[in-house]
């Protein structure tokens, strides 16, 4: 077995299908232990005991989280921390999009909460295991949609005149906003930030649309599109590469340093989008939201 990530605590949202499945496959058979992170239990255990036999690495285990909830986010980052001492790669990887506007428990619009909210969150909850992790790096999965999407701060939960791409555009735009921002705050410290912008995949993104633009995107996604492992290697790169200890603040795309739309580099968007997702997160404190 390749032990080249031996040692290394990796936790992957989004981890039992798709991308996230198969960056957790490649990480757990360098040697990494990896937590899984799922919304189905029995899915969960499928998945978890089929990596462990592919990979030969018994170090792979789950934890349960609804990522729309922000209560189970918050649950999801004590239940991690309670079990493990540090963590060095953190995958947000967890996504979806939606034809209708659906609102979270917490009353917020699903695109936005999911796609965004809960990368912001997970990742400040957890920051002070990944800083005294260090070196660490976090890897947000963007997409290439930011570049038209655009950050209605006037109107973030999309009320008015909701469709499916612009919701799902803002949120990967805003997903390189928050990249860039907390590398920024992040310098120094050795931990890095990148984002990833993968491509179509064949995946079972946007499946659970039962009509729509989403649902007829996914079912040519999953005919034409690369496969999950080919989509996963930039975020393996990511992870594992020791070409990339000291990089960050960079997006990538095909294992490959990618330049991004003007907008997501614009310092006091990224900086507003900060002020408005921590108190939207009711993150206020400097040492969890700075």
């Amino acid at each position: 077995m390749d032990t080249s990530m031996q040692g290394r605590i990796c936790l992957i949202t989004g981890a039992t299908s798709g991308m996230g499945q198969a960056t957790a496959a490649a990480l757990a058979g360098q040697g990494a232990t990896v937590v899984l992170v799922a919304r189905s239990a029995s899915k969960a255990v499928h998945v978890r005991d089929e990596i462990r036999t592919q990979s030969g690495n018994p170090n792979v285990e789950y934890l349960l989280a609804n990522l729309d909830s922000q209560q189970e986010i918050r649950q999801l980052a004590a239940a991690f921390t309670q079990r493990y001492q540090q963590l060095h790669v953190l995958v947000n990887n967890a996504g979806g999009i939606f034809s209708q506007r659906q609102l979270t428990v917490d009353g917020l619009e699903m695109t936005f909460a999911v796609d965004h909210l809960a990368y912001f969150l997970l990742t400040n909850l957890l920051l002070d295991t990944i800083k005294a992790s260090a070196p660490a790096r976090i890897i947000n999965v963007s997409s290439s949609i930011a570049a038209v999407g655009s950050i209605k701060f006037d109107d973030l939960q999309r009320a008015k005149g909701y469709t499916a791409f612009g919701a799902y555009a803002q949120a990967k735009l805003a997903n390189l906003l928050f990249s860039y921002a907390l590398a920024r705050r992040l310098e120094g410290s050795g931990v890095t930030v990148n984002a990833i912008t993968p491509g179509p995949v064949a995946t079972r993104f946007g499946a659970n649309n039962k009509s729509g633009i989403p649902k007829l995107l996914s079912r040519m996604f999953q005919l034409f599109a690369r496969s999950s492992e080919q989509g996963a290697q930039t975020a393996i790169y990511l992870a594992s590469a020791p070409a990339l200890a000291s990089v960050s603040g960079k997006a990538f795309y095909n294992s490959k340093e990618q330049r991004t739309t003007s907008k997501a580099h614009d310092v006091a968007a990224q900086e507003r989008l900060w002020q408005v997702s921590a108190e939207l997160t009711k993150l206020q404190s400097a040492a969890q939201a700075a």
